[in-house]
């Protein structure tokens, strides 16, 4: 069993993957799936509260719930006062949870209907609460019963230990059951076993939140020993490369950032996102940083080590491009040139909504990524106005939306949020678990357009470019000093 570590791709299988593999895990195992599943649960129970006197499992009438009598039975033989509560099975329920049961009933644990509310009033911080009760087979909301049992665990004094995924969570996307809705119940973990593989709604969306301490245990199962493959790949750390002794400006290449319209409509200045971009590229180790600012004005606020260019004079032919950072809608003239004739490409902000609303701009765009590097980054608003959806679509399979994206303009794809997906013709997508909520601030993603192009134009496909500026964005907001305001100027300065 791990924990949920950055320091390596983990592989990652949605729920209908992981129904396809448990036939042959079972058949490479001489003990019950269920029975493996519990015992594992019962250990981590106890190295996460080995002071735990009482352990409360909330069990459901799947798998989920049998997962959670077997770990119920390991920890009453190991003298822990358990109780488990659970949910009545509106039919015979699954072969191997009703032998769980009866398993857990010969051995004298307590089984009861309902909550135990007096019992659960003598629990303390050091006890545990065990979180059995749908696991990956949730796909509904929850009935008035179980959001009675949510509360009671969520009220309670003790930790909580999910098995699988917190209720209340969808295991694909990482979204509430209930929708985002004032009412929204779940289950807050804090710490959720996942079984054979990591699911990808605890690693995007609200799974961040609601997870807690995520760790694993695989049951055997290995990539490269079976043939069912991973929906995804944990997305690895950011690793430093040293530039050589013997190199010099023009071998880190050379970025243009083009954006920045000036007032834009509404009265705002949008030149500060293009300056936010040209600096993220500059402190990433670009050879050279050109900043074209479509107010058609130069910027005071622009480091000096910044060159600043009209578009007309851009050989865009030669430069590693970053466009659409504030370029509000000034971009929508520059942008079928820049299609055209960058030789590499981040469309970024207004250079995705200009696209958005001309098809022939997506098809230059489509065209483009047979031929040119070329890399998105939207945010599922964008996403959404790009695949003629909503944004709540967008957000309930982050990987298909990013997928979909990546085949059709068939280019590197970086969907930004929470649990950011890297996806690109040929490849597994990634899910990024680097960042918080510090980044939920106006600027970063400029911040991230310039690092991609900084890691582009030192010699990366798109594909390592948007996956290696993704994890380090994150990773510097990870890292950054506590009581330390996090501003999209600092960030851009700290790249290195």
């Amino acid at each position: 069993m791990h924990t949920l570590s950055r320091s390596h791709a983990w592989p990652i299988l949605g729920p209908a993957q992981v129904r396809q593999l448990e036939p042959a895990l079972q058949a490479l195992s001489p003990t019950p799936l269920m029975q493996s599943a519990g015992l594992a649960c019962a250990r981590l129970a106890l190295a996460v509260a080995p002071h735990a006197r009482r352990v409360w499992v909330a069990a459901g009438p799947g798998n989920n719930g049998g997962d959670g009598l077997e770990a119920a039975l390991h920890l009453h033989r190991w003298g822990k006062e358990v109780v488990v509560s659970l949910v009545a099975s509106t039919g015979s329920g699954p072969t191997d949870a009703q032998a769980a049961l009866q398993r857990a009933q010969q051995a004298g644990v307590r089984i009861q209907p309902d909550v135990p509310k007096e019992w659960l009033q003598k629990m303390a911080a050091e006890d545990l609460c065990i979180d059995a009760l749908l696991g990956i087979g949730a796909s509904r909301p929850l009935s008035a019963d179980l959001k009675a049992w949510v509360l009671a665990m969520q009220q309670g004094a003790a930790p909580v230990l999910a098995i699988d995924v917190p209720t209340g969570l969808n295991p694909q996307s990482g979204q509430w059951l209930d929708g985002e809705t004032g009412h929204t119940l779940a289950v807050r973990a804090d710490h959720t076993l996942s079984l054979i593989a990591v699911q990808p709604g605890l690693l995007m969306g609200r799974g961040r939140d609601a997870s807690g301490q995520i760790w694993l245990e695989n049951l055997g199962y290995q990539v490269s020993q079976h043939v069912v493959p991973p929906l995804a790949w944990l997305n690895a750390p950011c690793a430093a490369t040293p530039k050589p002794h013997a190199s010099h400006k023009g071998s880190h290449g050379d970025v243009a950032v083009i954006g920045g319209e000036g007032m834009a409509p509404r009265g705002m200045d949008m030149r500060g996102a293009a300056v936010l971009a040209a600096t993220a590229a500059l402190h990433a180790g670009a050879g050279r940083v050109i900043l074209s600012l479509l107010s058609g004005h130069a910027s005071d606020s622009a480091p000096p080590d910044v060159m600043q260019r009209e578009f007309k004079r851009l050989a865009l032919e030669k430069l590693h491009v970053v466009c659409g950072c504030g370029g509000g809608s000034a971009v929508e003239a520059v942008l079928p040139e820049v299609l055209q004739r960058s030789a590499c490409l981040v469309l970024d902000a207004d250079g995705l909504n200009a696209l958005a609303q001309d098809s022939a701009l997506q098809n230059a765009l489509r065209q483009r990524g047979y031929k040119q590097p070329t890399v998105i980054t939207p945010h599922p608003l964008e996403a959404a106005r790009l695949l003629g959806c909503s944004t709540q679509q967008v957000q309930n399979d982050r990987l298909k939306a990013a997928q979909e994206l990546a085949e059709h303009f068939q280019c590197s794809v970086v969907l930004k949020g929470s649990g950011t997906v890297i996806a690109a013709p040929g490849h597994t997508p990634r899910i990024n678990i680097t960042g918080n909520g510090r980044l939920a601030i106006g600027g970063t993603g400029d911040v991230l357009a310039g690092l991609v192009g900084a890691r582009m134009a030192q010699g990366q496909n798109t594909f390592e470019a948007a996956c290696a500026a993704v994890a380090q964005h994150g990773q510097v907001a990870d890292d950054w000093p506590p009581g330390e305001a996090l501003t999209a100027s600092r960030l851009a300065q700290r790249l290195v």
